[in-house]
């Protein structure tokens, strides 16, 4: 009862109390306890999900007769593009591996490609993840790169039983390796401080002195492959301005990137075939 009196009259110390209690809570109990939430809301999620896909299914169903017929031809015309660009993928992949066999070079064929469904999405300005509709029931790793048809999205940094969390390159706490395409200097990408519904951007450190780039003019930002991640030549993004740094070495630069991160539906993985 002493207690109760004392938090109802003094709410931040109680909140005080609270938070310096936690600090104190062993690191494996806290990671337990945070696995243990994220299971325990991750049928909420999903759940959610399916509800948004079913409310889409009976949207559509509201569309004329007439809607559907144009929706249906301008389909049968992209699938007749995706289908002969899948014969010169299949045509190229093919040179590329008689080119890899007569010049005896490594091939980059380690990965299986699972698609997912997002579920969730949480952005803010020291986050930036979402939540896939799969996980360990579908093999995901923790570490998997996460692609889509504009490059890269990110890399899957937590795996519970049947979701999976993605943190994207918009993220602050993501870092990797990039060139510039064209060049083989390796440089420094790091997600930026990104306002929630702002454009995403990223920045680019030890960027050569030689090396120049404004928003008419971009240079486009690939992965270099090194760090053993992700896969050489996927899109970062475009560089769209480099200034001189302070210590007069080398330049940082701005990342502008894909605006289509925020809206995803549907992502690949990269799902290695001989985890470390």
């Amino acid at each position: 009862m002493p207690f109760r009196r004392f938090a109802t009259h003094h709410p931040f110390a109680t909140l005080g109390f609270v938070v310096v209690a936690w600090l104190f809570v062993p690191v494996g109990l806290k990671s337990f306890t945070r696995a243990s939430f994220f299971e325990l809301t991750a049928p909420v999620t999903v759940a959610a999900d399916y509800a948004r896909g079913l409310q889409e299914y009976w949207s559509l169903r509201l569309h004329s007769n007439h809607e559907l017929i144009v929706a249906g031809r301008d389909l049968a015309r992209i699938n007749a593009s995706y289908e002969f660009a899948v014969q010169q993928n299949a045509e190229l992949q093919a040179g590329l591996e008689r080119l890899e066999s007569l010049l005896r070079l490594p091939t980059y064929n380690n990965y299986r490609l699972e698609h997912a469904r997002v579920a969730r999405r949480d952005f803010s300005g020291w986050w930036q993840r979402i939540v896939l509709r799969k996980g360990k029931n579908f093999g995901l790793t923790a570490g998997s790169p996460v692609v889509f048809s504009g490059g890269v999205v990110g890399r899957v940094t937590e795996v519970y039983a049947t979701t999976a969390v993605v943190e994207l390159i918009s993220s602050p706490n993501v870092r990797l390796a990039g060139i510039v395409e064209g060049e083989n200097h390796v440089m420094s990408y790091q997600g930026g401080i990104n306002p929630t519904f702002g454009p995403p951007m990223g920045i680019v450190e030890l960027v050569p002195l030689d090396t120049f780039a404004s928003a008419s003019s971009p240079k486009r930002l690939v992965t270099s492959g090194f760090g053993g991640v992700f896969p050489p030549g996927l899109t970062i993004g475009s560089v769209t301005k480099v200034e001189l740094s302070t210590d007069g070495l080398f330049k940082t630069g701005e990342v502008k990137l894909d605006e289509r991160l925020g809206s995803l539906t549907e992502v690949t993985v990269l799902v290695p075939l001989t985890p470390e």
